[in-house]
């Protein structure tokens, strides 16, 4: 069986501030075909673990008409071109995430990052690309938030069990969030137990 392959440049068949349609040909053997995703830049979602309990934000979203309770986190580029213009300078996209991490942890919780490390990329699909970069965030130093105008969010720190089950109840709608994160909890909270 022939194994899929690129051909030609991709063609940008629409592009808004945030997301592009592309379409790309993809050669199959001895048949060319046209495949078409949609990208959209990166995002950070951070997870800041202090005595047995993680920080979540509950959030007024507008795309949901009501609150959510989410990881911390938020875009890693404001624009589609921004995003293009960073990895004609530099494909380490690892290094933007990282900055960007730092940046939504002060807006977002208030709280100054003294060591963060990534641990986990989540890929949206082969039609969707858009990745997210989760980071631990297990120190830090107490400051304020400094949210963006329109932001509306409450920082709560629940304990391992409540947010496990928020994962499990749909409490935490961006499901890649609530997967990494009941992961998480979960190896935690059998360390705790074992310990």
């Amino acid at each position: 069986m022939d194994t899929p392959q690129t051909c030609g440049k991709e063609k940008i068949a629409y592009r808004s501030r945030i997301i592009e349609i592309v379409k790309q040909h993809v050669r199959i053997g001895n048949k060319k075909v046209e495949f078409e995703f949609a990208r959209r830049p990166p995002g950070v979602r951070l997870l800041l673990i202090k005595k047995g309990k993680v920080l979540l934000t509950k959030e007024f979203r507008v795309e949901h008409g009501t609150y959510d309770y989410r990881l911390p986190g938020g875009k890693v580029f404001d624009s589609i071109g921004d995003y293009h213009a960073a990895m004609k300078k530099s494909d380490n996209i690892l290094k933007y995430a990282t900055a960007a991490a730092k940046k939504e942890c002060v807006e977002e919780t208030g709280l100054k990052p003294q060591s963060i490390k990534h641990i986990y990329t989540s890929k949206a699909g082969a039609t969707v690309i858009w990745d997210l970069f989760y980071f631990l965030v297990p120190k830090f130093t107490e400051g304020k938030q400094k949210l963006e105008e329109g932001e509306i969010i409450h920082p709560k720190w629940m304990p391992f069990s409540a947010a496990i089950k928020m994962c499990l109840n749909g409490s935490i709608h961006e499901d890649s969030s609530a997967a990494v994160l009941l992961r998480f909890l979960s190896k935690k909270s059998a360390q705790i137990r074992k310990s």
